[in-house]
């Protein structure tokens, strides 16, 4: 039964059982009459050959479910061998692709960009940085593979879960992403923020040192760092996350400073890792702040700058903050801080302390370490 057919379906369907049109604004056809028609005239002997000659074969909706059961199974096994599929981040991304239809797509098109997804990320974060263009070989054998493309941008999203980050539109922040695991997109656009270092062993030494001496910013891309090595000599030196903090601390005479502008960039840890003293960091009291800092104090044997409980309860009494995001991070130096954070749920920004911070930079020669 059709309701509201149109006037040209009624013709049709007349014309092929040879009976009147009357009319009417619904239509009832027995498919014994239309098979029966058919056979008459020759065409074929039932309606199942007719459709099979028109259409082609008709898939069984039972079947194909099944045989796409069995391939989204068999691309989360892909996912599960993955070397971070125990870890937090890996899940939630692996669960989000699930949720929102990326899995059901990628199993449509054969399921090549999760296992590509996968073989990229078996080999990040790299072990010493890496342009994007090898790194896209090594897992796939196409250097062009993530300029760009659906895999790249899939990889991207597992990248922003694992720090805990948006997944940035921007070239920037594309950018950012891939620092954080090592990857070299641009090493001209690859900065970082400094005032008051200096340095010894290379032209860029000299560039830095005539910084400090005018108590200027200066900003070091890591294609300097590469081509032009030198070794910071500064025997004590602060990270902060933002770049208000640096700034106030041009009225400090001798602050000494690298800033990260959030997640530390590659041109920021090469630097870091030239630094001969010591080296104090702090961020944002989020999770991304409590991660880098976590970072730092493993990788650089980096002390924490005013990153402990005491300090993050202070800050938070002053004002209203903005809710935490993201999956939460440990604290190792101070495992009640990331426990403080979990429970009130709130951040604080770093230019909420900017006040105490410069005084520990007008006071360095003084310790000040929980204080």
């Amino acid at each position: 039964m059709l309701d509201e057919v149109t006037d040209e379906e009624r013709r049709a369907v007349a014309a092929l059982l040879g009976r009147k049109d009357r009319g009417a604004a619904s239509l009832s056809v027995s498919p014994a009459a239309v098979e029966a028609t058919l056979r008459r005239a020759g065409i074929c002997d039932d309606l199942r050959a007719a459709v099979l000659a028109l259409t082609g074969p008709v898939p069984v909706r039972a079947e194909e479910q099944a045989r796409h059961d069995h391939a989204r199974a068999e691309l989360m096994e892909v996912l599960a061998a993955c070397r971070h599929a125990s870890e937090p981040w890996f899940a939630d991304w692996s669960a989000g692709l699930a949720a929102d239809g990326s899995l059901t797509k990628a199993v449509r098109q054969g399921g090549e960009v999760i296992h590509r997804a996968r073989a990229v990320l078996d080999l990040l974060p790299a072990a010493y940085p890496i342009p994007i263009s090898v790194l896209a070989e090594r897992a796939t054998g196409d250097t062009k593979a993530l300029a760009g493309t659906p895999l790249a941008r899939l990889v991207l999203r597992a990248l922003a879960a694992r720090i805990s980050a948006p997944a940035w539109a921007t070239a920037e922040g594309r950018r950012a992403l891939w620092e954080s695991a090592g990857v070299i997109v641009d090493d001209l656009a690859s900065q970082v923020l400094v005032l008051g270092l200096r340095a010894t062993g290379s032209p860029l030494a000299d560039w830095l040192n005539a910084a400090a001496d005018a108590a200027t910013p200066f900003r070091v891309t890591l294609h300097q760092l590469t081509t032009m090595p030198l070794r910071v000599t500064t025997p004590l030196i602060f990270v902060c996350e933002n770049p208000a903090v640096l700034r106030a601390a041009v009225a400090v005479p001798g602050a000494a400073l690298i800033c990260t502008e959030g997640i530390p960039s590659l041109a920021c840890h090469r630097l870091v890792a030239a630094c001969a003293g010591a080296v104090w960091w702090r961020g944002d009291f989020d999770w991304t702040g409590v991660r880098t800092t976590a970072e730092a104090w493993t990788r650089y044997g980096a002390t924490p700058w005013r990153m402990d409980v005491t300090t993050y309860r202070q800050a938070l009494a002053r004002g209203e903050s903005e809710a935490l995001k993201g999956s939460s991070a440990d604290s190792p130096w101070a495992p009640e801080l990331a426990a403080q954070m979990a429970a009130t749920g709130r951040a604080v920004m770093e230019e909420r302390l900017i006040g105490e911070l410069l005084e520990d930079l007008a006071d360095f020669d003084e310790p000040f370490l929980g204080r």
